[in-house]
């Protein structure tokens, strides 16, 4: 009899030998132990069936449970306090940027004080702990640098972005204005969904409210709890304290944070492709994430790659029309009105083939091939389509079979295309890193089994 199956499904938890026993009216005369087996049977099945809730905990447990994170652990928090730590005593002491050495000043005494208050208070500790560092480390320096008027560029491009767009329906100065400027700032390389988060300057918001990090960092905590619930991740609420109170996301924050809700909308998007995948709603969720930065464009043909892998072309021409939507009511008006400023800010500019260069500058391949003139920058490009192609086509070869491979396959791809692009900086690889994080809070996803699935319709099949 099969009462369960095991964890790894090689057999029935209750399989036991069946012996013929004959009766009376063949003439054979059973022997006490035979006539005690069908009670021996009774007992042990209903030994297994009080292991029953056990065993199906144990049947729904991955196999590789090991690539999956559980709740949080105060020894891991207490490390990862530690470390975050060290990183801003780092920056504080060695760091040029000005903004990078405040945070660091401000966050290097709130990692540690968690760290000591996680390791000292067992019941409670942990989320006092969380409090400490994203006081410390977010809260505090964000309302410094935003109240003495200090940000990154970028920061800046938005603000203008949103009151170019205020007052002249237009986020994106021509390329006669910005000459004029000299300034590589005067450019808005990003797409105008994310000057969305400029208007609350544009409409003159006061004190912290007008600031658009501010929005950048609550759009991300919303969108990265939602995308750990429907994945199911465990402990979501904790796990994202803990995300944005770390150094990567922290950091990004206090001083600037235009790709933090690309980021999170991108994890929200894969979340909806897991098992019983949305396509709509993955295609709104990466539709708008293209709608605010090019480096979400991956995204769509890998989430679709995996549509038709998974489901067929319909669910893939469901994802594609809302993700073009979206893009459609945002992108549209601006490319059809102003379609020369478009291309000069966002892919001209970003690329490098302006006059005025962009300030993006780490020493990566795509970056050190540029600076060697027009022939490296070339070179640079070639090589950046090639490695997109290659991605491309290990897509068609062996397209991902789930949304974490998906995940997978989409932060090697960005890794590539950071490295290699003209104009980048280490910052960007925030992204591939993150991708790797929510492929490990989100867990494998449990597939039924071939058994499963007929056992499945013979109840069906005997309620119908």
């Amino acid at each position: 009899m099969a009462v369960g199956t095991s964890p790894r499904g090689h057999g029935n938890w209750g399989d036991m030998a069946v012996f013929r026993i004959k009766g009376p009216s063949e003439g054979v005369t059973r022997p006490r132990v035979a006539r005690l087996a069908p009670w021996l049977g009774l007992i042990l099945t209903s030994l297994t069936a009080a292991r029953s809730p056990t065993t199906e905990a144990a049947r729904q447990r991955p196999t590789s449970a090991w690539l999956s994170a559980g709740p949080v652990q105060r020894r891991w928090l207490v490390a990862v306090l530690a470390v975050s730590g060290v990183f801003a005593g780092a920056t504080a002491l060695f760091t040029t940027n000005a903004l990078h050495r405040i945070w660091g000043v401000a966050a290097v005494g709130a990692y540690g004080l968690a760290a000591i208050v996680a390791l000292a208070w067992k019941s409670r500790g942990a989320d006092l702990a969380l409090l400490i560092a994203l006081s410390g480390a977010v809260a505090g320096p964000l309302m410094w640098l935003a109240a003495s008027g200090q940000a990154q560029p970028e920061v800046v491009v938005i603000a203008r972005s949103a009151d170019l767009l205020v007052r002249h329906g237009d986020p994106y100065q021509s390329q006669a204005q910005i000459t004029q400027t000299g300034n590589p700032n005067s450019y808005n390389p990003y797409l105008p969904a994310l000057t969305l988060f400029g208007l609350p300057h544009a409409l003159g918001l006061p004190g912290l409210s007008s600031d658009p990090r501010l929005w950048f960092g609550l759009s991300f905590a919303v969108m990265l709890i939602f995308a750990l619930k429907r994945a199911r991740a465990p402990d979501p609420w904790r796990w994202t304290a803990l995300i944005i109170a770390t150094p990567a996301i922290a950091l990004p924050i206090v001083v600037g944070g235009t790709d933090l809700p690309v980021l999170a909308l991108m994890c929200l998007g894969l979340a909806f492709l897991r098992a019983e995948p949305r396509p709509i709603a993955a295609g709104l969720a990466l539709g708008a994430a293209c709608a605010m930065k090019a480096t979400a464009w991956p995204a769509l043909i890998i989430a679709g790659a995996l549509l038709a892998a998974s489901g067929g072309w319909r669910p893939v021409a469901r994802f594609a029309a809302a993700a073009l939507a979206v893009c459609a009511a945002v992108i549209g008006p601006f490319a059809a009105l102003w379609p020369r400023e478009v291309v000069q800010n966002t892919i001209m500019f970003p690329l490098g083939l302006t006059r005025i260069k962009s300030q993006a500058a780490s020493p990566l391949l795509g970056h050190l091939l540029a600076q060697t003139g027009s022939v490296g920058r070339m070179v640079a490009i070639a090589l950046l389509a090639a490695a997109g192609l290659a991605v491309a086509a290990s897509l068609v070869v062996r397209p991902p079979a789930d949304a974490r491979a998906a995940a997978l396959r989409l932060a090697v791809g960005l890794a590539l295309m950071f490295t290699l692009a003209p104009s980048t900086r280490f910052g960007y690889f925030s992204y591939p890193a993150a991708l790797l994080v929510w492929m490990w809070l989100a867990g494998p996803e449990r597939r039924a089994r071939p058994d499963e699935t007929r056992s499945d319709r013979t109840q069906l099949a005997a309620v119908t």
